[in-house]
């Protein structure tokens, strides 16, 4: 498949996440920032792991969960990531495979096991992630499928990308194939913690033209122009070169490019269950739209639709048909 044409193709962070309830004092027990996401070793997850409560085992990944609802919205969907051939990769493997995403990439033989994100989620719905990054440190710009990125349409980045070093290559590289090809190229900043990282290094990708679309929530976007009032933020965003983002939790979301900014409510929910995959189905609602040539309101909705499907329980991947949901709801 890869001479043929994807609609999103996502490289990103191959992990299984591992989702247990929490209260706040385990947080504070634990020393953990709560609605953080922190890159931990392997010998501290496995302590992490036995001091949690019991767990639901779940395929993760920011890109990964973007891609699997750019299939779920029937969109053509791959993926590139790095797992080992072990037992959470061959999970992953599985999963993504049979929500209908092309993923190719050859698993490592050897090496630190795959990846893991330990989520405790508290009674509030707040998300706090210990992630082991594993066998994703092995991604490099080898497993770049060169035809497959000319071939797809939008690009998907994840900002997480940025922490294991040898992965920075390999999303330079496919930013490069996807403009020589005359593709387009998309970001999403991960959260404020990796923005406070690399600050510096996504505001290049974004001015040197790297990248045409960047995705972040409010407190993403301050932390990248370091202001802590919402409007100069925007103000700083609508200078750029980049289509501009950016979700607002139960305010919706607003798209920013240099003529107008437009603003899309949230979509109504019965229940807060569990905030992770919040912005990553977003994106996927919002990119299917694009692929599919709607506007950007529209494209807005579908990722707020997509986004209430996941909130509303346990796991960062649709529970229901997104296509159908769509339908039903007259977005598509």
């Amino acid at each position: 498949m890869a001479d043929q044409e994807l609609d999103v193709l996502g490289i990103g962070n191959a992990i299984v996440d591992v989702i247990a309830r929490a209260e706040d004092d385990f947080l504070a027990r634990e020393k953990l920032a709560k609605g953080s996401m922190s890159l931990i070793d392997e010998a501290r997850t496995i302590s992490l792991y036995d001091a949690m409560g019991p767990g639901t085992i779940i395929s993760g990944g920011s890109a990964a969960n973007t891609i699997v609802g750019v299939s779920s919205l029937g969109a053509r969907a791959g993926f590139i990531g790095k797992v080992k051939a072990d037992d959470l990769g061959h999970a992953f493997t599985h999963d993504i495979r049979a929500m209908g995403v092309h993923f190719t990439t050859p698993a490592a033989h050897g090496g630190p096991s795959t990846a893991r994100c330990l989520i405790l989620v508290t009674p509030d719905g707040e998300r706090t992630m210990n992630t082991f990054l594993g066998a994703c440190q092995n991604l490099t710009a080898a497993d770049v499928d060169a035809a497959q990125v000319s071939n797809a349409r939008i690009t998907y980045l994840e900002g997480y990308l940025w922490d294991p070093p040898a992965a920075k290559e390999a999303f330079v590289k496919a930013a490069d194939i996807a403009h020589a090809a005359g593709r387009e190229v998309a970001l999403t900043l991960s959260d404020s913690f990796c923005v406070d990282r690399y600050r510096d290094e996504f505001l290049g990708l974004i001015r040197g033209g790297k990248v045409d679309i960047v995705f972040a929530n409010e407190h993403e976007l301050k932390a990248l122009f370091q202001t802590a009032d919402f409007d100069t933020a925007v103000a700083a965003l609508r200078e750029e070169k980049a289509l501009g983002v950016v979700t607002r939790s139960a305010q919706g979301s607003i798209v920013v490019t240099r003529g107008e900014t437009i603003a899309a409510p949230a979509f109504p929910i019965e229940q807060l269950v569990d905030t992770t995959g919040a912005g990553d189905l977003f994106a996927a609602g919002f990119l299917a739209g694009l692929t599919r040539g709607v506007d950007h309101h529209t494209c807005a909705r579908l990722g707020a639709l997509a986004a209430a499907e996941v909130i509303q329980h346990y796991g960062a991947r649709p529970e229901k048909n997104l296509l159908d949901l769509a339908r039903d709801n007259g977005l598509i």
